[in-house]
């Protein structure tokens, strides 16, 4: 009692909301709560037991019965696997040394195991229908003080479940600050329409029928449907992101704020004040005692801001994000600068530039120029190959199609380089496309968004594309049952991932891997590039299905004003998936139009950083990462680090600059270890030469 008398008073002495009987409602879109406590022992919310060295392990946790993983034996592999998704997991690139579970909150390794005790929420939000049913997750650990009571938002990356941000979580965590996580209306689990089971909330699997509304995703059609759906495209699955309807991303920053409001529900239930009748809780902690800093990477990271721009009830105190995935308004009319000259083009959708790079990415990953950049050669070798020219026939086809001039495979590849770095993309990216068109991510990001923007059912078949696991040579085939069960954990919600693959269901012979597809148009191996055109006109064409998509865009694009929150986003200059030129910058330039004088937030760009951190711990498979990358996550933490002392001691942010890292060298596969002086701190007074400039829709970023 205690310790609530002193809450009551620190609210009031806060100011508080004025009424010392404002009651904790609970959330009238919330479902059933499930609450796990974890003793730091044996269980714990950042690690799920496996510790630090658990998590560098690359041996997944195993199940006892592989058809039928238990819940908790699917969280603690789904921990394990998003985590390690996320971050460089090797020692030499930062692991153990500037994060990690058994890195401190200073910053400092302790050789611990680093898990953290505390208690898990997890619950639905729902309009009632049980079609939405965003996953929303609380952790609260024991070290948290209700007394310096803070919330950090976690939201999913990529089109991952709800543990999907739980790398971001951790900084949180170890600050004794509550994580408040949404799977964003996402996930790695799919409706299984051949056998018609479903993931629920847990990751376990049911039946539609059995699980009813309680389902994490169900396609929504009726039984005739899916009866004619299995005969015509048998074997097929349905996921969430792609295949709700939904257009789930314009929701991202109510899914955020909603896990907002689930944080503020749990914490005064365990912390708040009692009412008078000693029945029910009242909201003692509340935005006016109170930190709240909406961040994650990725698509995540777009969530935070959406929240931030869409918090009318002041629940988001600062922002501090990576990489993020944010829609920039239609002909803004923003400018964007790079040392002395105007970016030609800026500012366009996701799906804008990632349907450009779906058409010309394979192409130009061929280009003599890019030739010793990371995967290139193993690229030509399985792509370029006599016996299987897929990347040049890709080429030959976008000459056909008037995409492209020159006559040979390497001229063409050059031109194709050239037209991605026309479009937007920076010459730091060059060295990514071979490893990016190589792992099929492209392809995959933008038929699951055209898809979800288009709000487009599975069986539409949008351009003719479907999800089904494959054999070998790329033909359909049931997928092993021990490999959907585990998919809620091992999956990142898009192909190729958990042993489902992209199908091109036009392909010249019948439906088979999209990579390994023939054109009926062309009778070429070459990557489905009728696919990929059908993709790209959605985007620029007039008809009934471009208009849909279009209408779906228009819904997902952001206004720049932050209302004033202290923010800071950091993004690698590399980028390759998220353009800075199409995301950051300009965003940086739209807030500073709307907001002026106003502005609060701060652009950190980073030298030698692009979006994958995971790829740089895969020396043997991408070599040369590690020689040329250092880790974005590094500056993620000193955003949120920047962001936290200013809400608690009022630490100026960081101006925005450019920070200039120093990459590791030495030779590709065993780069030598990352030092500190490589990852100069953010300065408080950038050189003349590493500051970027803001003014009303226009941003000059340095050389």
């Amino acid at each position: 009692m205690a310790l609530a008398a002193a809450l009551t008073a620190l609210m009031a002495g806060c100011g508080g909301s004025g009424n010392s009987e404002a009651i904790s409602e609970r959330p009238g879109y919330l479902g059933d709560i499930l609450e796990t406590a974890y003793d730091g022992n044996t269980n714990d919310l950042l690690t799920a037991g496996l510790g630090a060295s658990g998590l560098a392990s690359p041996v997944a946790p195993a199940f006892a019965d592989p058809l039928k993983p238990t819940a908790a034996e699917l969280r603690r592999l789904a921990i394990h696997t998003n985590y390690r998704a996320m971050l460089d997991m090797t020692p030499a690139g930062g692991y153990g040394v500037f994060y990690g579970p058994q890195v401190d909150a200073q910053g400092r390794p302790t050789g611990g195991e680093g898990k953290i005790a505390g208690t898990e929420y997890l619950a639905y939000a729902d309009d009632g229908t049980g079609r939405r049913n965003v996953t929303l997750m609380v952790q609260v650990p024991a070290s948290f003080n209700p007394q310096r009571a803070c919330v950090i938002t976690a939201t999913s990356s990529g089109s991952r479940g709800v543990y999907g941000g739980i790398s971001t979580g951790e900084w949180g965590l170890k600050r004794g600050c509550s994580v408040a996580y949404t799977d964003k209306g996402t996930g790695a689990a799919p409706h299984d329409l051949a056998n018609d089971t479903v993931p629920l909330i847990d990751g376990t699997r049911t039946t539609a029928t059995a699980a009813g509304a309680r389902a994490a995703f169900n396609a929504g059609l009726s039984e005739a449907e899916r009866q004619a759906f299995n005969t015509a495209t048998p074997q097929r699955f349905a996921f969430k992101h792609a295949h709700s309807g939904q257009n789930v991303e314009k929701d991202w920053g109510r899914s955020t704020l909603q896990a907002v409001e689930f944080a503020y529900y749990v914490l005064n239930q365990r912390y708040g004040a009692p009412d008078s009748s000693g029945t029910r809780r009242l909201r003692t902690l509340n935005p006016s005692n109170t930190i709240v800093i909406a961040s994650s990477i990725s698509n995540g990271g777009g969530a935070a801001i959406a929240a931030a721009e869409q918090d009318t009830q002041g629940l988001i105190s600062g922002v501090a994000v990576s990489e993020p995935a944010v829609q920039l308004p239609a002909n803004a009319g923003l400018s964007v600068r790079r040392g002395g000259a105007e970016v030609p083009l800026s500012a366009r959708t996701l799906i804008d530039y990632t349907t450009q790079a779906n058409l010309y990415q394979a192409c130009a990953a061929l280009a003599p120029s890019v030739a010793s950049t990371p995967f290139a050669a193993a690229f030509a070798a399985g792509f370029a190959s006599p016996a299987l020219p897929i990347a040049p026939n890709r080429c030959a086809s976008l000459r056909a199609a008037g995409l492209l001039t020159a006559s040979t495979t390497a001229v063409q590849a050059e031109e194709a380089l050239a037209r991605l770095r026309a479009l937007g993309w920076e010459p730091e990216s060059d060295a990514l496309h071979a490893s990016l068109a190589a792992f099929e991510v492209a392809p995959a990001v933008a038929v699951t968004f055209a898809n979800a923007l288009s709000r487009a059912s599975v069986k539409d078949h949008l351009c003719g594309f479907s999800y089904a696991a494959t054999t070998a040579a790329g033909t359909v085939t049931a997928l092993a049952p021990a490999a959907l069960a585990g998919m809620a954990a091992t999956g990142n919600g898009v192909p190729p991932a958990g042993g489902v693959q992209l199908i091109n269901n036009l392909g010249k012979g019948g439906a088979v891997r999209d990579v390994f597809s023939v054109s009926a148009d062309t009778g070429l191996a070459d990557w489905n590039t009728a696919g990929a055109l059908c993709l790209r006109n959605l985007v620029t064409g007039s008809d009934a299905a471009a208009r849909r998509l279009q209408a779906g865009v228009d819904e997902t694009r952001r206004n720049g004003h932050l209302r004033g929150k202290p923010t800071v986003i950091v993004h690698g200059r590399a980028d390759a998936l998220l353009p800075v030129n199409h995301t950051s910058r300009p965003y940086a330039a739209l807030n500073r139009q709307v907001e002026g004088a106003g502005s609060r937030l701060s652009y950190v760009e980073v030298t030698n950083a692009q979006h994958f951190d995971s790829f740089i711990g895969l020396p043997t498979v991408l070599p040369g990462y590690d020689t040329r990358y250092i880790p974005l996550h590094v500056y993620l933490n000193r955003a949120l680090d920047a962001v936290y002392a200013h809400l608690t001691e009022g630490t100026p942010l960081p101006p925005s600059q450019v920070v200039r890292t120093t990459p590791r060298g030495g030779t590709p596969g065993s780069a030598p270890a990352l030092r500190p002086e490589q990852l100069p701190a953010l300065a408080a007074r950038p050189a003349a030469s590493d500051a970027i400039a803001l003014s009303a829709g226009a941003i000059h970023v340095p050389d």
